[in-house]
């Protein structure tokens, strides 16, 4: 395998350009929303709303301001993108095979050998994966692997303007992700900070650099793997499978008094009638 590849996005150099989105569109010939007559969201200016099987990169717009705006604030924009975990839970439910990691550490859906269970979507901490309604499979971002392959620079980070999507060995992003924080430290804006480090399943390959808590940029502080609830899940089913079992006891008991009850009232009355036949 050779050395680990990945994205380190840059929050604080965004300027929402949408390059990105339309450069992972035209690459991986993705289709347009309903046709291309897609409505707007209201959301600001993100009417992409969400990744999707159709859409593998978001610029996520959020408006800080006052209600009457009249105290200063701020815009904060980010390309969101699969994040290609070193832990990845929708590697640790494919049934078919049809999710791989490949050699530059990435993770990857294969259209031809996924069967649309649709198990990896709800395994995805983070809202990545969904249906392609062409293909009608589950499909995310490739990290542009053929132009990987070609030693070509994926087409989202090709198309950036502003060096916000940076490609490279996710250890020397590493580095330069902690120069840039230290540098914004420097002027002041101490709340600068890398999300996706090793704490965050294992590591992302595809990390960012933010400046608010990770759910403002509808990110999960703490994401988690389906088998970090196996155990939960299994005391639980443990504990209902007890229950029914309990019920079900209860149940065959009550039926068994029941019909114990009926065979005791059935013997009287046959013994009362032979009673008033022998007085007769």
């Amino acid at each position: 395998m050779t050395e680990p590849m990945g994205f380190f996005t840059d929050t604080t150099v965004c300027i929402g350009c949408k390059a990105c989105e339309v450069a992972c569109k035209e690459w991986n010939q993705l289709p347009a929303k309903n046709g291309g007559q897609n409505t707007l969201s209201g959301n600001s200016y993100d009417n992409t709303r969400k990744l999707d099987g159709e859409t593998w990169r978001h610029v996520k717009f959020i408006e800080q301001f006052s209600e009457d705006r009249a105290k200063q604030g701020r815009w904060l924009m980010m390309s969101d993108v699969c994040k290609h975990c070193v832990q990845a839970g929708c590697l640790e439910v494919c049934p078919t095979g049809a999710i791989v990691r490949t050699e530059f550490d990435t993770v990857v859906i294969q259209a031809d050998t996924c069967n649309g269970c649709r198990d990896c979507i709800a395994a995805c901490p983070f809202g990545v994966i969904d249906i392609n309604t062409v293909t009608n499979t589950a499909q995310k971002c490739t990290l542009c692997y053929d132009r990987m392959s070609a030693n070509l620079t994926p087409a989202c980070a090709q198309a950036c303007p502003t060096a916000s999507i940076q490609f490279g060995p996710v250890e020397r992003l590493r580095i330069r992700a902690k120069e840039r924080v230290d540098q914004l430290h420097e002027q002041g804006k101490s709340e600068a900070y890398v999300y996706g480090d090793e704490k965050v399943l294992g590591g992302l390959n595809s990390f960012y650099l933010l400046m608010d808590k990770p759910e403002v940029y509808g990110l999960p502080a703490n994401p988690q793997l389906p088998s970090k609830r196996l155990k939960s899940s299994s005391l639980l089913s443990a504990v209902s499978a007890g229950v029914v079992g309990l019920l079900a006891l209860i149940g065959l008991r009550t039926r068994r008094d029941g019909e114990e009850a009926k065979a005791g009232e059935a013997k009287a009355g046959e013994e009362a009638k032979g009673g008033e036949a022998k007085e007769g």
